[in-house]
């Protein structure tokens, strides 16, 4: 079978580089076979210093990997066969997935899905409308030690979860939309759907967010902007409680993603369904309300 072409759209996140240099690079020790970037477009937001200001370097980095850069999303995706969306931006992936569906290509959207529950179900419809398999997710998700202990059936049922990790903030990403995402995705992993109410506690240097879920149980994040940045959760079961590090030295979970990711463009299924990709939108939502009136809010009502 012969490598799939895959169109990229955003090279102003580290991502864009990480995903080329895994699928484009066969000498690097986690190569990911199946596809090859061929194309991208620059892209990029003007008002997010953090897109403007790297994506001059990151261009040149995925350049370096034989991709042809190009100077529209529409010329990154004619005659590949998937497409790879890394605008950094969530707030610009429901404009820009208007003019990808047209060609009827499987779509990875990289996180944040979107910033508003609002889009993320319009960018749902769009892919329905126009026949369009989308799937999107952070790495975390996928990151070997998480997936071996969800995984478990020794020590019965997941009862409730506790994940960490850094939570870094940005002015133009609203609240947790930035890098809390990565430890709700965690969360999700453990718990899947079914959040209810969410309550925030938060102060200059961590933020606790404390969420009930159907059936009785309760799942928190721990976000740290001062101390370690180190990713990990305790999942407690019916018959014990396990401890989750998420190791620097480990497996890259950017590779165990761009794996799943090449796998979705093979068969068009998302690997995280879309049900529970817009419940993540409404749940950081609810988040971050609860953030800012320190009042507990209900995940479900704003579906």
């Amino acid at each position: 079978m012969e490598d799939l072409k895959i169109g990229m759209v955003g090279l102003d996140t580290s991502h864009a580089v990480a995903f080329t240099r895994l699928l484009n690079d066969p000498l690097d020790p986690h190569h990911v076979r199946g596809g090859k970037v061929v194309k991208a477009f620059p892209g990029g937001s003007s008002h997010l210093e953090l897109s403007a200001s790297r994506i001059e370097k990151f261009t040149e980095a995925v350049r370096g990997y034989g991709v042809e850069i190009v100077d529209s999303l529409e010329k990154a995706v004619e005659g590949t066969d998937a497409i790879l969306l890394e605008s950094v931006d969530g707030g610009i992936h429901l404009e820009q997935l208007r003019k990808l569906v047209v060609y009827q290509e499987p779509i990875f959207i990289d996180k944040p899905f979107s910033l508003k529950t609002n889009d993320a179900v319009e960018m749902v419809r769009l892919g329905e409308r126009h026949h369009t398999p989308i799937m999107s997710t952070s790495a975390l998700r996928f990151a070997e030690a998480l997936r071996k202990v969800a995984g478990r059936r020794d020590l019965g049922e997941i009862i409730g979860a506790d994940c960490f990790g850094p939570m870094e903030l940005q002015e133009s990403q609203p609240g947790f939309f930035w890098y809390g995402i990565h430890s709700v995705e965690m969360l999700f992993t453990l718990l899947g759907e079914g959040a209810e109410r969410v309550a925030v506690f938060s102060n200059d240097t961590h933020d606790s967010i404390v969420a009930s879920w159907k059936g009785g149980r309760f799942g928190t994040v721990r976000g740290n902007r001062a101390g370690n940045h180190q990713f990990g959760a305790l999942v407690h079961f019916e018959k014990g409680t396990e401890y989750v590090g998420i190791q620097a030295d480990s497996k890259p979970f950017y590779a165990s993603l761009v794996e799943e990711i090449m796998d979705f463009f093979q068969d068009g299924v998302t690997r995280v369904p879309l049900r529970e990709t817009l419940e993540i939108i409404r749940f950081i939502e609810a988040a971050n309300e609860s953030r800012e009136t320190a009042r507990p809010v209900s995940v479900q009502s704003g579906q």
